[in-house]
């Protein structure tokens, strides 16, 4: 068990380990579904990092949401039928396969599974709410350090920070469809930030240095402590 979830009633890990049929591995910039897409399986990230975006018809993008392990990939379409966003992958990644057709199985007949789906659905929820808080009334640099703050928090409860440094595989360009900016307007405001000695900018990466001073910047209190499920 990763460090942050709870531990499965036997019952439970007897279902999801019947209900697992498979791990997939999947490559930096592969596409993991795609918008309008059906897919006959349910996937939870085992480790690595995606992101789930939607496109203009002229081929903008917005990054909605980060994928981290112990997130859920999948349930829209397994819910709805077809899925309305797409997923890439950021980084070579570990996905536990499940069979969606027994999706029904779960909510009936363990209901504390599927009060953690419900769950993971309503967290997801809030993290769009502050995402949206973010680019409608942050500055730039305030939506800049939000978003690696956001980040940071989110790999920490799950183990994969270090020494409260963390290395995310993430370009500029990435940061500009998560922020709503322009590729430009991302570069100063990222060095702003690296003049404060908030981030360091390597290649194809951004090293978060002061997770602290990000949430000062940003105004964000950060991410409710305690175990979540995991699927």
């Amino acid at each position: 068990m990763m460090p942050g979830f709870r531990a499965f009633e036997t019952p439970e890990l007897r279902f999801v380990s019947s209900f697992k049929t498979g791990e997939l591995v999947a490559e930096t910039g592969a596409t993991l579904l795609s918008e309008g897409s059906n897919s006959s399986h349910l996937y939870t990230m085992l480790s690595g990092w995606a992101f789930r975006y939607k496109l203009l018809p002229d081929g903008r993008r917005q990054i909605l949401n980060y994928i981290l392990p112990g997130d859920l990939v999948g349930l829209q379409g397994s819910v709805m039928g077809e899925m309305e966003h797409s997923i890439e992958a950021l980084s070579t990644l570990v996905l536990c396969v499940f069979q969606r057709d027994r999706l029904h199985e779960l909510f009936r007949n363990h209901a504390g599974l599927a009060y953690d789906i419900t769950w993971l659905a309503a967290r997801e929820e809030r993290m769009l709410d502050d995402h949206l808080l973010s680019l409608g009334r942050r500055t730039a640099v305030e939506r800049a350090a939000y978003l690696f703050a956001f980040l940071h928090q989110r790999a920490a409860s799950v183990g994969m920070v270090r020494d409260r440094s963390l290395l995310i595989p993430i370009t500029q360009q990435h940061v500009a469809d998560s922020l709503g900016l322009s590729i430009v307007h991302t570069n100063k405001t990222l060095r702003k930030l690296a003049d404060r000695g908030l981030i360091r900018w390597l290649d194809r990466a951004c090293e978060v240095i002061d997770v602290d001073g990000l949430m000062t910047l940003a105004a964000w209190e950060g991410l409710p402590e305690g175990r979540r499920p995991l699927i």
